[in-house]
């Protein structure tokens, strides 16, 4: 049984898992920064990069015990090399080089995004390439078509903000601290989703791509007015979000040659309400969908460690320990640019 340690410290979680070839995550540990963030309302790069600095070495000590396994045990290393906030990627990456020199195995740099991408396989093993993939996150919109391993074509991605961006500074708007999405969800069910009148950017649009920035500003001018309970503005908030992400889908699957599964992937795949929206558009394109649980949605070391595995079983090279960390890192580096915020992607 061939044995993958993996490493994730791109944004305000340090993590680090032992995943086998057979999709057996053996051991895995994650570290929040929540309540170091929350007195600012997001992430702040310095203190995350500190935190990763004191937690990850005892965290992949801790895991490998866990794991009964020792690094002589080890196949490879998988470590996160962007993109993200560059600090922590170095934490990461400088501590994985260190880890594959002393095992004297192979070094795999990771995409963040293509963990994120290969996610939903290491959950169910009967997703065959290729498929759709919605990778929704904080930092990320986009709309992929995943051929296979390091095999990415971007149809859509946003012009402006990424919807879990948005999530989180309706949370911030509503006073309902960090991290935001998760505490949106939660007081949505309370609300009525039709009762505020609120945009759906880009909807019906002949663009492919998706906008966020107007539908928050929005948000913003309702809280202000004084008029809606919160929960409505949430509500509303979530429901206008999940239209626009089933049009812009719609509208690209619409131009996709025909794949077999919808996937989706990333923080906001955690979202129930998101989940059950897209199940019902592949039922209606007669897809097959799947998400990968909402344990390996967020930030996670597991994923890390599956794309590795994945590389592995393709015969891909390792990559040379004087890789560097990348804060941006497209998963299509040939799409072509978009307006405004777009070109990050």
């Amino acid at each position: 049984m061939g044995i993958v340690l993996g490493i994730e410290s791109s944004c305000d979680e340090t993590a680090a898992a032992i995943v086998a070839d057979d999709r057996t995550i053996v051991a895995q540990a994650i570290a929040s920064q929540d309540d170091a963030h929350a007195p600012y309302g997001g992430v702040v790069p310095e203190i995350a990069a500190r935190a990763h600095a004191e937690r990850l070495a005892p965290m992949i000590e801790a895991v490998m015990r866990e794991a009964g396994v020792s690094l002589g045990d080890l196949d490879a290393v998988a470590a996160t090399a962007g993109p993200g906030l560059i600090g922590g990627v170095m934490v990461g990456l400088v501590s994985a080089k260190a880890l594959a020199m002393a095992a004297d195995v192979p070094l795999m740099a990771i995409n963040h995004l293509e963990g994120h991408a290969l996610s939903p396989r290491l959950a169910d093993p009967d997703l065959a390439f290729p498929y759709a993939l919605l990778l929704v996150s904080g930092g990320h919109c986009q709309i992929l078509r995943v051929d296979g391993v390091g095999r990415y074509r971007r149809l859509a991605t946003t012009i402006d903000d990424a919807l879990g961006e948005a999530f989180d500074k309706t949370a911030k708007i509503l006073g309902l601290g960090f991290p935001g999405g998760p505490a949106v969800e939660r007081l949505a069910r309370d609300g009525n989703p039709q009762a505020v009148p609120l945009p759906r950017p880009l909807k019906g649009s002949a663009e492919a791509h998706f906008s966020f920035a107007g539908l928050k500003s929005a948000v913003l001018r309702a809280h202000a007015t004084g008029q809606h309970p919160p929960a409505d503005i949430a509500a509303s908030f979530q429901q206008a979000a999940i239209e626009c992400v089933i049009d812009r889908l719609g509208h690209s699957l619409g131009r996709m040659a025909p794949v077999p599964s919808l996937v989706v992937a990333g923080g906001v795949a955690a979202n129930a309400a998101v989940r059950s929206a897209l199940e019902g558009l592949a039922a209606k394109h007669g897809m097959r969908f799947s998400a990968p649980p909402p344990a390996l949605c967020t930030d996670n070391a597991a994923m890390i460690a599956w794309a590795g595995q994945e590389r592995l079983a393709i015969g891909a090279q390792a990559d040379p320990l004087d890789v560097a960390a990348r804060p941006r890192w497209p998963l299509d580096p040939e799409a072509e640019p978009v307006r405004g915020a777009g070109v990050k992607a």
